[in-house]
């Protein structure tokens, strides 16, 4: 079976990387994919969106959790980012420690040719 990279050399992923108030956890996720799933979220309105994002939790830490995503171009995400925090203002937000929400940003310089991938899948 071929495998797919998780992102493409070249593009970027942004890495949230929070923690949520105790024992907010349920509340947390059901704001974030109620925000997340719905027409206002401006990030899947954005082209230089490559692959939308996938909101993990910590398995030795429930209360940790992280949002990650591929992007074309990180300049587009910040300034939606920032439309999100400064207008928008989703409601999960408050469910974080902080209410801190940015990313860190890092380039993917290494993914697997598909020649490689398909030549592996034999």
């Amino acid at each position: 079976m071929a495998q797919e990279p998780i992102a493409t050399k070249g593009n970027f992923l942004h890495i949230y990387d929070f923690r949520v108030k105790a024992g907010h956890e349920a509340e947390f996720i059901k704001s974030f994919e109620t925000f997340d799933y719905s027409d206002t979220n401006p990030m899947h309105k954005s082209s230089a969106q490559v692959k939308d994002g996938v909101l993990c939790r910590d398995t030795e830490d429930p209360q940790r959790f992280y949002l990650i995503a591929e992007w074309a171009d990180i300049e587009e995400h910040a300034k939606i980012r920032k439309i999100l925090a400064e207008q928008i203002k989703p409601e999960f937000i408050k469910y974080i420690e902080g209410g801190k929400f940015v990313p860190k940003y890092v380039e993917v310089v290494s993914s697997t040719p598909d020649e490689i991938l398909q030549k592996a899948a034999g």
